[in-house]
């Protein structure tokens, strides 16, 4: 049991290196991400492997991970750019299965560190902007200029429109931080309360159950929120492609 509510979330050093003026440290973080990647590849060689041996692809898991990227492409941005569905489903899975191997007891959960998902939002950020400006080149910057506008309040217009856009990254990174850490917290909140009336014994022994139902109630819907919350991303991410694409 944490002392505090907020110690899961401390990153730890496991490993450093300090080689003259290079220095070089993994930390609990770094090896979830490394675990989470692992985890991806070998999702992907087993099933790849059963539905090439045992059973038909499309009733596989993975396919309808596939699937369900397709949908979120063709959806929000359009059916002519399927070609980055590689990006969308990598995106979907890596965050998905951070989240969802959050929950397990003791582990640590990168997408409640605000640096990790203030990183991952700037490389999408920065890559969504860079496939505007190869499609569109210099028209690119149209995207900040809505048409009909007046002429007078048109630096206005523009640096709200290039506030707003750089604020996608925040928004981004701050909504999935968020919703993990609170999460989390309220979840060890609980536990600990729970765990101090059974060990009080008594009559807190039989009230320590109604706590106990909350956190099992409480887990089911962190759950559903890890699952959303990967959702909302990749949608999110979906959308600021349509708007490059499409500069609206």
């Amino acid at each position: 049991m944490f002392n505090s509510p907020l110690e899961q979330f401390e990153l730890i050093t496991l490993i450093s290196l300090n080689l003259h003026n290079f220095y070089f440290s993994i930390t609990n973080s770094t090896l979830v991400v490394v675990m989470i990647l692992a985890l991806m590849l070998l999702i992907l060689f087993f099933f790849s492997y059963v539905s090439l041996m045992v059973v038909k692809w499309h009733f596989l898991l993975i396919n309808n991970l596939f699937v369900f990227s397709r949908m979120l492409i063709v959806e929000n941005v359009g059916v002519k750019y399927v070609k980055y569905i590689s990006l969308i489903f990598f995106l979907f899975l890596f965050l998905f299965l951070s989240n969802i191997l959050g929950m397990i007891p003791y582990s640590f959960t990168v997408t409640s560190q605000f640096i990790f998902t203030f990183s991952i939002a700037l490389i999408f950020f920065f890559g969504v902007t860079f496939i505007g400006f190869v499609k569109h080149r210099l028209h690119f910057f149209g995207l900040f200029l809505p048409d009909g506008a007046p002429l007078a309040i048109m630096p206005f217009i523009v640096t709200i429109e290039i506030i707003s856009y750089i604020a996608r990254v925040f928004s981004l990174s701050i909504r999935l931080f968020a919703n993990m850490m609170a999460g989390h917290t309220l979840l060890n909140i609980l536990a600990w309360f729970c765990w101090s009336m059974f060990l009080a014994l008594g009559i807190w022994l039989n009230i320590g159950i109604f706590p106990l139902i909350i956190i099992f109630l409480v887990t089911g819907l962190e759950m559903a929120i890890a699952f959303l919350q990967a959702y909302v991303f990749t949608v999110l991410v979906c959308i600021y492609l349509n708007d490059v694409i499409h500069l609206h």
